[in-house]
């Protein structure tokens, strides 16, 4: 009686926490059917002294549609896309495949400074890109290339960014591939590692907050899960109930570290319980498994306000990157039995020859068709001036500061006095 004469000054929330404390107290002090009620965990109490061993745990299977023959397993998880939608997905990995042959080679040749290429992981591009709404926020990392085309970014305006002319989304002042488009809610790609994960946990919850009915989706790969910008944003995005889906490309490798160096346990899909988020891992070389989850994702994170974690289980056929020789950390036999046994695009293919939706005439004249755009525009953006040298003290500040203003004079008087080392032909006039 005194328990409950005390809780008559208490407000409701108080009176329920001090009668689950003297119920508690009335149990045997021997059950083990006394359950555990402190802040951090609410469960079950037990008597033995088991550690939990990870390799006893079974592993997080994944989801896949196609098999590697592109023959689909179950036809009820078969996508309802139209003739008109497949091919629209295979014309933008056939484009991207060809767009990085080209870059590459230009790289080579010393036309352009660095490019990462996508080969390998393009049906995890494309098929996550076809399950979102054109409205929804991408914060990408640096090899998303083909998630940008098929929002409508054009061959012209990658080539622009590459060179780093003055009708680049970055007016020069990025590396190359560090694409960025306002209008189709990409998000300009920054170069360090994981940041922009917790950037897009923030925009998410003020998504959250403004109701609008869209998500926001980060990409990244299983090297960034390791950056301690991965956790918090994860922790976050779990806490406070945002609509964020989790992207992780996991292609084996960060840059030359194996992923058995990565990490010890269950790949990253085993982390997303852990941070109590859905999860789900998929076959990232079956663009139809990708789509399927990615859009149900998106249904979970709209509809139910939470974040999502995805695995997509690939390979990273090609370099890192053009400053990057992956035979020196990985067997050339290695890779060319990734590219003939499980090689993405050529999956979709076979699917949409068995479907009779493409044939090799098509490809044929496809192929051609995608070259001769790729030249086009990349002579066109080679012959396009750079930005006027004033334009590197814009952009940072709303208004130029003294100091910055000082330094823009500066720069003015000495390219005057000694304009005669500088290329300045290759520039937009002062």
């Amino acid at each position: 009686m005194t328990v409950y004469k005390l809780t008559r000054f208490f407000n409701k929330k108080t009176t329920s926490f001090i009668k689950s404390i003297y119920y508690r107290n009335l149990s045997s002090a021997t059950s083990v059917s006394d359950r555990a009620s402190f802040p951090g965990y609410k469960g079950e109490f037990s008597t033995e002294l088991q550690f939990i061993y990870p390799e006893n745990n079974a592993q997080i299977q994944c989801y896949r549609v196609m098999n590697r023959k592109g023959v689909v397993i179950d036809p009820s998880h078969e996508p309802k896309f139209d003739n008109e939608s497949l091919l629209k997905m295979y014309k933008n990995m056939n484009l991207l495949s060809k767009f990085d042959m080209i870059m590459y080679e230009a790289q080579r040749q010393g036309r352009i400074s660095f490019y990462m290429q996508n080969h390998g992981e393009t049906a995890a591009q494309i098929g996550s890109a076809a399950a979102l709404d054109p409205q929804d926020l991408i914060f990408a990392q640096y090899r998303e290339s083909g998630v940008l085309l098929y929002r409508g970014f054009t061959i012209q305006q990658c080539c622009d960014q590459i060179f780093g002319n003055s009708n680049g989304s970055c007016k020069g002042k990025q590396m190359p591939v560090h694409y960025g488009s306002k209008e189709l809610n990409f998000v300009t790609i920054s170069s360090p590692l994981a940041t922009q994960i917790p950037q897009a946990a923030g925009a998410a919850y003020a998504f959250k907050r403004n109701q609008n009915g869209l998500c926001v989706i980060t990409y990244f790969g299983e090297g960034a899960a390791s950056e301690g910008d991965a956790q918090v944003a994860m922790n976050f995005a779990a806490v406070f109930d945002v609509p964020l889906i989790f992207f992780c490309r996991n292609n084996g490798y960060a840059i030359s570290t194996p992923v058995k160096e990565q990490y010890r346990g269950d790949g990253i899909a085993a982390r997303g319980p852990a941070f109590g988020m859905v999860t789900i891992r998929v076959d990232g070389n079956d663009l139809f498994a990708v789509y399927n989850a990615t859009r149900a994702a998106r249904q979970i994170a709209v509809k139910e306000s939470r974040p999502v974690l995805i695995e997509a289980m690939t390979y990273r056929l090609g370099h890192h990157s053009t400053s990057d020789d992956s035979t020196a950390y990985r067997s050339v036999d290695e890779i060319n039995l990734w590219e003939k046994d499980d090689n993405p695009m050529n999956r979709f293919r076979n699917y949409l020859h068995n479907k009779g939706i493409l044939t090799k005439e098509m490809e044929s004249e496809m192929d051609a068709e995608h070259k001769r755009i790729i030249l086009e525009c990349m002579t066109k953006a080679e012959r396009t001036k750079y930005c006027k040298p004033t334009e590197m003290f814009l952009d940072v500040y709303d208004k130029p500061t003294d100091l910055i203003l000082k330094q823009q004079k500066e720069l003015l008087e000495h390219l005057k006095t000694h304009k005669e080392h500088y290329p300045m032909n290759s520039y937009e006039k002062l």
